[in-house]
């Protein structure tokens, strides 16, 4: 539809090449989209396509379908490589109408850079004083100007260069040597961007030294927001050292939490003191609101701010804008804030289509859509347990913090014992390890949300959902919303059992040393790590390694194929431990002593198998030996038996013929586990008594189960666990099988040892070690 839209605007338009550039793209994006190919073709023109290798230009030109099929190439070369046998349509993300208009923006800005100088003169002061007022107006910055760049940190780079200007008036002729008396010295608060400080003083070619990390609150006030009273100190401190401050970059929504500073206070001082103020972060969004807090408001009166309106607006590859308030033209230009170069000019063309395409309601409303769902979130999360939110200002605050927490509003108790959680930052450890497992799993279930993880210094690992930076390029609505709440439970019920149980499996591992050793590795977000140590045999220590891996890595395939909700891996490659079983999340109606009993019985079969293995080349041979001994015994024994005579051919016929021999000669089966030969009259005897069951069926490893228990689950909790009608009814049919089998057993007799293949005893049921989670 918008492909057809785009098409009859082209066919409106006077001006022939506007109408062709028009065209073009729309074609282009059809092409791509649709992922319409020669593949034949393709192959046999331009063979290097194929090779993933840079190679040599091509002699003969390309039209523009041929471009695009060779970047249709370039960006599906993996889904290419693997579907040769079958060629299916690939398609590209789809392309929205604003998307279209930001793509159309670049490609007229191509064609703008050719025209006349005059009318490209005119052009690019239009588009840059309508782009500079509506933004002025739409966030409230009054007699303001506009710079626009792509990297974000570069209007506060220029914004410092103009400050360093306009406070050093020989820099503009002596240069960096103006700076030696008074060395300039920018503040900027710890909890903001840690790599724009070392951006700036790269860009500026100023020393490190230049740079002064104020802190945040210790003791009163949020910890996320600058230490106004200690910025003071740290500016007479510097004054009084000869040093002259230029700039102060304050924060309205850091980049991590969302949490905003004081830009009252801090205006107040940056006047008293003669700083510059720059602000930056997302809550500048919400300033296009109706109702803005008296905190943000405070952000239109600083001396310039930096706009992200790209990711606000889900606008692709438009700028950032740096709004910014100085009355000499003169030192902008030379801060390089405004450029003479008409062709620069151009870089707000894209943004300057997409104003105008949104409309003052529509770029609202997709503020206003974010910080509903913002708000949303929070509401829902408050009724989860062991989630605790971290957000200051939870009626305007438009990004969310949360993490999973021991013990908030659940009511349960989890034990201290284990060897995880025995100080504070073994918990801690722990904690971060399976918030950063929450963290990824919503997002994964959940794409459309866009929550990330984050590491605070002091929080350590949450979890973050800034709908501000997302939801328009993701499209997230309220149902997305509700539906990351469902998963958060779901996730939330698996974390807390899985906590809770830490500690039995640690005892229950312990139980079984003699064969199982524990894993102390915090950074694992799961139930624990085991490790399967085979019997020494007295080895050298690299043999036993390898040996232990070997086992390990056998007993992992093994416990892989089980039928269980348990997932268990190998060691991922955070963690320091590279050889164990790592055993990932449990429900509460897990069995942990059943568990680790399985996993122990699995390791000594494993190992068993193995040293049969290692040894049946040895015992082969041996067993080679023996049996050519024992035929050629038996060989011996034959002649004495039969006499000289029966070796002759025709006086040994006669002989048969007229006394014919009963010969005594015994089969032979030669065994490879055992490495023996040995008789076949068992084995004929054995398929004679055909009702006889095997007596060496390996007994099972778990508790007998009813018909669609998983493993390692108590019967009767759980959500796949069966209901008691189902068990009543299992429970009668088999009744009703062992009163058949009685019945058949008086007609067919069987002997009184008999043992049905397949049949395992009752085994007790084990539960836990006393978890909150398996009650």
């Amino acid at each position: 539809m918008s492909v057809v839209k785009t098409a009859n605007a082209a066919s409106m338009l006077s001006d022939e090449p506007l109408a062709e550039v028009e065209k073009t793209l729309s074609e282009a994006m059809k092409t791509l989209r649709d992922g319409q190919r020669e593949r034949a073709g393709s192959v046999g023109r331009f063979p290097l396509w194929r090779n993933g290798f840079p190679g040599p230009l091509q002699g003969d030109e390309l039209d523009i379908s041929s471009l695009l099929q060779v970047v249709h190439h370039l960006i599906h070369e993996e889904e290419l490589e693997e579907e040769e046998a079958e060629p299916r349509p690939l398609r590209l993300q789809d392309v929205r109408v604003q998307d279209q208009v930001t793509l159309l923006g670049h490609s007229l800005a191509a064609y703008f850079s050719v025209l006349q100088r005059e009318r490209l003169r005119k052009l690019t002061t239009r588009i840059l004083s309508d782009s500079t007022l509506w933004l002025c107006r739409l966030f409230r910055y009054e007699n303001g100007s506009a710079h626009f760049h792509e990297d974000d940190r570069d209007g506060v780079v220029k914004v410092c260069r103009l400050v360093i200007h306009a406070r050093y008036k020989e820099y503009a002729t002596e240069g960096y040597g103006a700076l030696s008396s008074h060395q300039p010295v920018i503040y900027q608060s710890a909890s903001g961007r840690p790599e724009l400080g070392q951006h700036l003083c790269s860009q500026l070619g100023l020393p490190l030294s230049s740079l002064c990390t104020v802190p945040c609150n210790t003791m009163f006030g949020s910890q996320h927001q600058m230490d106004v009273a200690l910025l003071e100190k740290l500016i007479k401190e510097d004054t009084d050292a000869g040093k002259r401050p230029l700039l102060l970059i304050a924060n309205a929504g850091t980049c991590s939490a969302g949490h905003t500073d004081k830009l009252n206070r801090l205006k107040e001082v940056c006047d008293q003191s003669g700083l510059w103020l720059h602000v930056e972060g997302v809550n500048l969004a919400t300033l296009a609101l109706e109702d803005v807090t008296s905190t943000i408001m405070a952000a239109s009166r600083s001396d310039s701010m930096t706009l992200t309106p790209g990711p606000w607006l889900g606008l692709p590859a438009v700028p950032a804008v740096t709004l910014y308030r100085h009355e000499d033209p003169a030192m902008s230009l030379a801060a390089g804030l405004t450029s003479s170069r008409l062709a620069e000019r151009l870089r707000a063309l894209p943004l300057w289509l997409s104003l105008q395409h949104l409309g003052h309601n529509g770029i609202t409303q997709k503020i206003r859509h974010a910080t509903t769902l913002s708000q949303q979130l929070l509401q829902k999360l408050k009724s989860l347990d062991s989630i605790q939110t971290l957000v200051e200002d939870e009626l305007n605050s438009p990004v969310v913090l949360f993490k999973f927490s021991l013990g908030v509003s659940s009511g349960q108790e989890y034990r201290q014992d284990s060897v995880n959680l025995c100080d504070a930052a073994g918990q801690k450890t722990v904690l971060d390890s399976f918030n950063r497992w929450l963290g990824q799993q919503a997002a994964q279930l959940v794409p459309s949300s866009g929550v990330e993880v984050v590491e605070l210094e002091d929080e350590g690992v949450c979890i973050r959902f800034s709908p501000l930076l997302t939801a328009a390029g993701l499209s997230t609505q309220e149902e997305d919303v509700e539906r990351l709440v469902e998963k958060l439970k779901e996730l939330v019920s698996a974390v807390t059992s899985t906590m809770t149980y830490r500690a039995d499996f640690w005892e229950e591992t312990r139980r079984l040393a003699s064969s199982l050793r524990y894993v102390e590795e915090m950074n694992w977000a799961g139930l624990g790590v085991v490790r399967y140590e085979p019997q020494s045999d007295g080895s050298d220590e690299s043999r036993r390694q390898q040996e232990v891996e070997k086992v390990n890595k056998d007993l992992l395939k093994k416990l892989q194929e089980l039928d269980s909700d348990i997932v268990f891996s190998s060691a991922p490659e955070f963690v320091t431990e590279k050889t164990g079983i790592f055993v990932g999340m449990v429900t509460e109606d897990v069995v942990v002593a059943e568990l680790v009993q399985t996993i122990a019985a699995l390791g000594r079969e494993v190992e068993e198998s193995g040293r049969l293995l290692d040894n049946m080349t040895e015992v082969v041979k041996k067993g080679i030996l023996e049996a050519e001994m024992q035929l050629q015994r038996a060989s011996e024994e034959k002649l004495l038996e039969e006499g000289m005579l029966r070796q002759i051919p025709v006086v040994s016929s006669v002989l048969n013929w007229l006394s014919p021999l009963q010969s005594s000669m015994k089969g032979r089966t030669f065994d490879l586990a055992a490495g023996s030969l040995d008789s076949t009259e068992m084995m004929y005897s054995t398929k004679a008594q055909g009702g006889r069951a095997s007596l060496q069926d390996p007994p099972s490893l778990v508790s007998q189960r009813l018909p669609g228990q998983r493993l390692f689950r108590r019967s009767g909790a759980g959500p796949h666990c069966l209901t008691e009608t189902d068990s009543a009814s299992q429970v009668e049919d088999r009744n009703d099988e062992e009163s058949f089998s009685h019945d058949t057993s008086k007609e067919t007799p069987h002997p009184p040892d008999h043992v049905h293949p397949g049949s395992v005893p009752d085994v007790p049921e084990q539960g836990g070690w006393g978890g909150a989670g398996g009650s």
